[in-house]
């Protein structure tokens, strides 16, 4: 049984489609049982693994996997800062929901705003040393539950195979 209450609804919306989801004589879409089938698998797979890293961080008294994402983009980008427009691209997120998470991250000291000197109005997310601690922390849990809940149910060519299916998916001009 998944626990909706971390689940974003939008994801939910998009499981529960899939689930429901199957071609009818009707439809005019030339998609598979097999294809379709591998559709929900994935979509319902996704959620699943994403419910247990959230739990395993919650249960270890850490901030939720969206935390971890924010704080990881920001280490990884040039002088450790971005700006929120381009935080929202890198987290997939709509500004307005970037704004209220962004806003929770600087409440507990792991993120500064910086103001830009060349746009007025723009303004960067940074990450701050407490950030930097805690994204250490959280890698523990999180990187647990990677090899816990999907890792160890790969072997080494299936996750190569696996990494050339989702970097087709994910870069359509490259394949």
């Amino acid at each position: 049984m998944i626990a909706t209450a971390t689940i974003p609804p939008e994801i939910l919306h998009i499981v529960a489609i899939a689930i429901k989801s199957t071609p009818t004589k009707s439809m005019s879409i030339n998609l598979s049982k097999a294809h379709n089938l591998a559709w929900r698998k994935f979509l319902t797979a996704h959620v699943l693994l994403i419910e247990q890293i959230e739990r395993d961080l919650a249960q270890a008294d850490l901030p939720p996997l969206s935390w971890y994402d924010v704080l990881f983009a920001l280490s990884e980008a040039p002088e450790h800062k971005l700006r929120l427009h381009e935080l929202a691209q890198a987290m997939l997120l709509t500004r307005s929901n970037l704004t209220r998470l962004v806003d929770r991250l600087e409440v507990a000291g792991l993120i500064q705003r910086e103001q830009c000197s060349s746009d007025r109005r723009g303004a960067f997310a940074v990450i701050a040393d407490e950030g930097h601690k805690m994204l250490d922390r959280m890698w523990v849990v999180y990187g647990q539950g990677i090899e816990k809940y999907f890792a160890c149910h790969l072997d080494t060519t299936e996750v190569k195979l696996l990494i050339k299916i989702l970097n087709r998916l994910t870069n359509p001009t490259n394949s």
